[in-house]
């Protein structure tokens, strides 16, 4: 074992096995992690140089910058030369990136370690590199170590979306521990100090201990920083000068840049004499990112804008300088100059990797001094910030900032800018929910385009045109239109307006009645992947979803899914996420799985942040889902989907929350109290031929009018699964909904069949739904059919489950039991946090607890029954 790595003899030989078996052929990952200063880089330092003779090995290290650098540890990783160094220079093509990277660690010759520290600060590009990579692990002869400082992974940190996807056998966890009280002992043996005192202070951190007994002469610290600071008092002021220097650096300081800022190495001599810094493969870093953290934070104010003033002049001088880097030290400099000068590059480098979150951060910085710039300057960065806002969820910032945008290029009097503003204005403004200000914006856009003689930027205006169309029910003349302008765009040479164009109108054609629409749909997919629009590739992800379950087409929608999710969540898209997200929720609610439909749907409900226009697809769902579980939530859920949907004011809203409150007021015996949905629905589905969005919902309003014993006929057009039911063949109809996989459905066409036999099957799936509200209908006809022993259902409870849990809440009631935190229960069953929240206090209001610790004591007993 290394000298003074104590208490590490397992973690090591855990690290050099896997270096063995990757040889073998056998890749894995290694989560390596703990708290600050528990040793993670001494450990990994100790494992790489036992490994260095039998494998190639690749070191990066994440950066703590106020906007990351777009694939910053790659950058380090690869070094000069090389597929890899190539494919990340100048402006990096993500899946360029990735092809080089599994290249790089597929080499047949020997194995390849690849290290990545302190990923809690890693960018979105080199996360989604890094889920490319475990995705591919079979196709690699390569260990991946990732390092990590647990105890800064809450809830809703990003680096979630990579830890939740690694499992199985070739995934290697490691938390390092405190040190033991008699290593601490054995550490301070020479120094006089009191180990009792020590261990108590520092409770076994590595660091900690270390940094207190390298001032032997001092008193314990109360804290790590005095312990720091204690040291560097001791330095001669041209040492402390330097480190403060070094200081406002993170992580570590090129070669280059330490000759440029100190003027050579000699001034941290002393400090690295004395352990303070050291030397690393190209520069040097504090022996700890906590000791320059000490330094950093002890600075005055001034002094610390002095010192990022001198780093941005030397990253300044060279043409190759990370712009990340260039616009953090900016911010901390207040060097406005330069922020406005290289935060817009920077902002568009982040965006064309996919890493929206760091694109969006770069622009705040710049915008929040936008009015220095000339008007053209302003107008274009806040055109670019619309689209990022709008990237992230944040619609009707997005409608500010482009109506600022549009303001400002007509005060230019640059009408082709001035239209794309304006586009996305109305982009924006429509997720926000802002129908009329979507239609006044994209009206203008194309008058204004179509005087200019440009006929790509017309072609442009026209495809937004066409898409607000189809999403507001105008059916034929979006087909008309986008059909029009994609044969433009081909000749123009712009793929990415085809793609557009082909997603749009293949959604018209399916709720025009022609399901073929969805061959357009997945053209769109193919043909926004093959550029590289990550944006135009999820959107066609997500509106090939919605067409699937409106068709109830549910194994596609489930492929759909299973593509789409992934390829949003990594392209950094989250109003696209939830957009899928919310699908996979109706999915399983469709399929009868309704604990995890329930769960997830809620977890999109949460208030934060605003879905906006997308509540749409999770409000009726979960509303419709509580009211068949007798929910008395249901209504108020049910409302607000319906105020939301009357507000859109298009038929794809108006039936999915109508025809929820519908069937909620058939459940709670009395259709009446759905009179106003009702009436909308007759009215906006009247118009059924050709079959369509219409037919869809006349044939399943009337559905439910039937089952509430009104009146109905069938139709032309008429859905196969609602047109045998509203023929009164039940037979058929139980057969179809059996076909398309929604038992729910099936259930109540066998209850309504007048038959005991089937109406008892009815019950049966029912109860196994826990479609309370349905089943309690079913119970009385049945009394009604003359059936004397009704089967009572489900009991609230069991022997051996007592407390009525359900099987997932079982699940993680078992693992609160173990100690684990919400966040650490929702890793292991790959749920996000806020589903995990719902979970336990479910689990507490069901056993009646008020404690983590009451529930836990009570999961044992559970076992040991």
């Amino acid at each position: 074992m290394r000298e003074g790595l104590l208490e590490r003899n397992a973690e090591l030989g855990a690290l050099l096995a896997t270096v063995e078996a990757a040889a073998a052929g056998r890749s894995s990952v290694v989560l390596l992690f703990g708290e600050a200063g528990i040793g993670k880089s001494s450990l990994v330092r100790s494992f790489l140089d036992s490994a260095r003779e039998s494998a190639r090995t690749l070191v990066g290290v994440c950066d703590d910058l106020v906007t990351l650098r777009t694939f910053g540890s790659l950058r380090d990783a690869a070094g000069p030369g090389g597929a890899l160094a190539t494919a990340l220079t100048g402006e990096p093509e993500p899946e360029r990136v990735y092809r080089a990277l599994l290249d790089e660690l597929s080499a047949p010759a020997r194995p390849t370690v690849l290290v990545i520290e302190d990923v809690q600060w890693v960018d979105d590009a080199t996360l989604d590199a890094l889920r490319y990579l475990v995705r591919r692990l079979e196709r690699l002869r390569a260990v991946i170590v990732l390092t990590y400082r647990d105890d800064e992974i809450d809830a809703d940190h990003q680096l979630r979306r990579l830890l939740g996807t690694l499992a199985g056998p070739s995934v290697r966890r490691i938390a390092l521990s405190r040190l033991s009280a008699p290593a601490v002992a054995s550490m301070c043996v020479a120094s006089g100090l009191d180990t009792r005192t020590l261990y108590e202070i520092t409770r076994g951190n590595p660091f900690f201990v270390s940094e207190v007994l390298a001032a032997p002469t001092e008193d314990v610290p109360a804290t790590v920083v005095d312990a720091v600071m204690a040291r560097i008092g001791q330095l001669a002021p041209q040492a402390r000068a330097a480190l403060q220097q070094l200081s406002v650096v993170p992580s570590g300081v090129e070669s280059w840049l330490v000759t440029s800022l100190l003027g050579g190495f000699d001034p941290v001599a002393e400090a690295e004499q004395r352990g303070i810094v050291e030397f690393r493969a190209d520069g040097l870093a504090f022996r700890h990112e906590l000791a320059r953290r000490a330094v950093e934070r002890t600075l005055p104010m001034a002094r610390r804008i002095e010192l990022n003033r001198a780093v941005v002049d030397a990253l300044l001088e060279r043409d190759d300088a990370d712009l990340a880097r260039i616009v953090h030290h900016a911010v901390a400099a207040r060097d406005v100059e330069t922020l406005l000068a290289r935060g817009p590059a920077a902002a568009r480098e982040a965006a064309r990797a996919g890493s929206h979150r760091q694109a969006l951060a770069h622009q705040e910085h710049v915008v929040a001094y936008v009015d220095r710039l000339p008007d053209d300057a302003q107008a274009q960065i806040l055109v670019e910030y619309a689209w990022q806002l709008y990237a992230a969820q944040r619609w009707l910032e997005g409608v500010k900032a482009a109506q600022r945008s549009a303001e400002l290029w007509e005060g230019v009097g640059d009408p082709i800018e001035l239209g794309e503003a304006l586009v996305v204005l109305s982009r924006c403004a429509y997720m926000a929910g802002l129908q009329d200000e979507a239609r006044t914006a994209i009206e203008r856009a194309e008058a204004v385009l179509a005087r200019t003689g440009r006929a790509d930027a017309l072609a442009y205006a026209q495809t937004y045109h066409g898409a607000l169309l189809a999403l507001t029910d105008q059916f034929e003349a979006a087909l008309e239109l986008l059909s029009t302008v994609r044969d433009r765009a081909a000749e123009l040479g712009r793929p990415d307006l085809e793609a557009l164009c082909l997603n749009y109108r293949g959604g018209a054609r399916v709720n025009l009645g022609d399901p073929g629409g969805t061959d357009d749909l997945r053209a769109s997919v193919r043909l926004a992947l093959s550029i590289s629009h990550h944006e135009y590739a999820a959107r066609g992800y997500t509106n090939l979803g919605e067409v699937l379950n409106a068709l109830r087409r549910y194994d596609e929608l489930e492929h759909c899914i299973g593509a789409g999710l992934p390829y949003t969540v990594d392209h950094d898209l989250p109003g696209h996420s939830y957009n899928l997200n919310a699908h996979r929720g109706m999915l399983l609610l469709a399929r009868g799985q309704w604990d995890e439909a329930e769960a997830i749907l809620r977890d999109l409900v949460a208030p934060e942040p605003d879905p906006g226009h997308l509540a749409l697809f999770t409000l009726p769902p979960l509303g419709r889902l509580l009211a068949r579980r007798g929910d008395p939530e249901a209504v108020e859920i049910l409302r607000r989907g319906w105020e939301l949907a009357k507000r859109a004011d298009t038929l794809g809203a108006l039936a999915s929350a109508g025809l929820a409150m519908i069937e909620w007021a058939w459940l709670s015996g009395d259709v009446d109290r759905a009179t106003e949905q009702i009436t909308v629905l007759l009215a906006r589905s009247a118009s059924t031929g050709g079959g369509g969005a219409a037919a869809r919902c006349r044939g399943q309003l009337l559905g439910y009018l039937r089952r509430a014993g009104r009146p109905v006929e069938p139709f032309d057009g008429c859905p196969d699964e609602w047109a045998a039911a509203l023929r009164d063949d039940w037979r058929v109809a139980a057969a179809v909904w059996e076909r398309i996989g929604e038992p729910y459905e099936r259930a109540l066409e066998l209850a309504g069949s007048g038959q005991v036999a089937e109406t008892l099957v009815a019950l049966e799936i029912l109860d196994g739904l826990g479609a309370t509200a349905a089943a309690r209908l079913v119970r009385q006809r049945l009394r009604e059919l003359g059936v004397v022993h009704v089967p009572r259902g489900p009991q609230p409870a069991t022997r051996a489950n007592p407390y009525g849990l359900t099987d997932r809440q079982v699940d993680v009631l078992g693992l609160v039991a173990t100690g684990l935190t919400n966040a650490e229960i929702a890793e292991r069953l790959v749920l996000s946090t806020r589903t995990v929240d719902h979970h336990v206090s479910a689990i507490l209001t069901k056993l009646d607890v008020p404690t983590r610790k009451d529930a836990a004591r009570i999961a044992t007993g559970l076992t040991d029954r």
